[in-house]
């Protein structure tokens, strides 16, 4: 797997696509913009620099990613609404990996400036603020040291830098045979694999987040993890687990081969609030302002609060639509485009009747840092 050429969103527009099937991402936006405002508000009140530098990582190619920026110009509109002082400009590198559609992202700018200053109040000052694209991983360095004054990433660090060593390459016995992440199936040794690659993986993205920070500079970050310690239990195990299930009926009807399924593994990793607290004071590097989870349902157009769903053969479709274009480009590189439909809508009949029985979440965790 190379992730830096099979890892992208579903590109397009169409009914699969990650621009129509983004709403799972744009509520937790919205569920930790008060983070994001204390995190920016940090950063504003801090700066000794005429310019302010952020930097979203795995900004993805759809309308979040200039929701972001949104969020951010608001933050610091207010700040200067409540605390005056001279307005600093804004530049922004948004970041992905090389195969991202950074050019759906850039033909959108034009209208966002236009559209910026509506519904603004009047007299309210907006910072000049400027568009870049950083392609590349944020496993690598991106900028040069002390040079940014936030971080935000949403969604993108439970994915790894690479699959856990050991379970790559074809000469590999196949040790998580019927499973493409972590399962009840899953043997000790495998989730070991995964646990010492969010280890390797986070320690490095903070160190080199440390050194591209300014003294002081903050960092918000999202992602998916889990609300126990147990690694086997959580929403991100059993919804992959289904999809496994799904992969395991194309199998059992001829239309994979056996060892398709069997080489492939997810590179991610949905770490508990406890593995994260342990990876931050391990690197020494930063001072954590708060680490909070919260809970949201697979069905990204599911807004209740309670335990019941309402309509589940919905719910599937929808739950498998979101997933589907994450999910895409890496299961066409492996299992190929012409299984894709019969997979997914596969998919989205087990999600189905698992939430006919039980209805589980999704557990995201956010993380506020400043750097030491």
């Amino acid at each position: 797997m190379r992730m830096e050429h099979d890892f992208h969103m579903a590109e397009g527009e169409d009914e699969n696509s990650y621009a129509k099937n983004s709403r799972l991402q744009e509520n937790a936006l919205a569920e930790t913009k008060p983070a994001l405002q204390e995190a920016v508000t940090r950063a504003y009140a801090a700066l000794l620099h005429p310019t302010m530098t952020i930097v979203d990582l795995g900004c993805s190619s759809g309308e979040n990613t200039l929701l972001f920026v949104s969020n951010v110009i608001e933050a610091v509109s207010h700040h200067l609404e409540k605390l005056g002082g001279r307005p600093a400009e804004l530049q922004f590198f948004l970041n992905d990996l090389p195969g991202n559609d950074f050019n759906r992202v850039f033909r959108s700018v034009q209208r966002f400036k236009n559209s910026i200053g509506m519904g603004r109040r009047k007299g309210e000052e907006i910072p000049a603020f400027f568009i870049a694209g950083l392609p590349s991983s944020y496993y690598t360095r991106l900028l040069p040291r002390s040079s940014v004054h936030l971080f935000h990433s949403s969604y993108c660090l439970h994915w790894r830098s690479r699959l856990p060593h050991g379970l790559e390459g074809k000469k590999r016995p196949y040790l998580n045979k019927g499973n493409i992440y972590i399962g009840m199936t899953t043997p000790p040794s495998v989730v070991k694999m995964y646990q010492v690659q969010f280890e390797k993986d986070m320690l490095l993205f903070l160190r080199l987040r440390h050194e591209e920070l300014v003294a002081g500079g903050q960092m918000m970050l999202t992602f998916l993890g889990r609300k126990h310690g147990d690694a086997y239990s959580g929403g991100l195990c059993r919804l992959l687990g289904l999809l496994s299930q799904s992969v395991q009926s194309l199998v059992d009807e001829g239309l994979v081969e056996k060892e398709k399924l069997d080489s492939f593994n997810l590179p991610l990793y949905g770490p508990s609030m406890e593995e994260v607290k342990a990876i931050v004071e391990q690197s020494q590097q930063f001072r954590m302002n708060h680490i909070k989870l919260f809970e949201t349902n697979w069905d990204p157009y599911d807004d209740s609060q309670g335990n019941d769903v309402r309509n589940s053969a919905q719910s599937g479709i929808n739950s498998s639509k979101s997933l589907r274009a994450v999910m895409e480009p890496l299961f066409a590189s492996h299992f190929g485009e012409s299984v894709l439909d019969e997979l997914f809508k596969k998919f989205a009949y087990y999600v189905e009747v698992h939430l006919d029985k039980e209805k589980t979440k999704y557990s995201v965790i956010t993380l506020s840092l400043t750097r030491i």
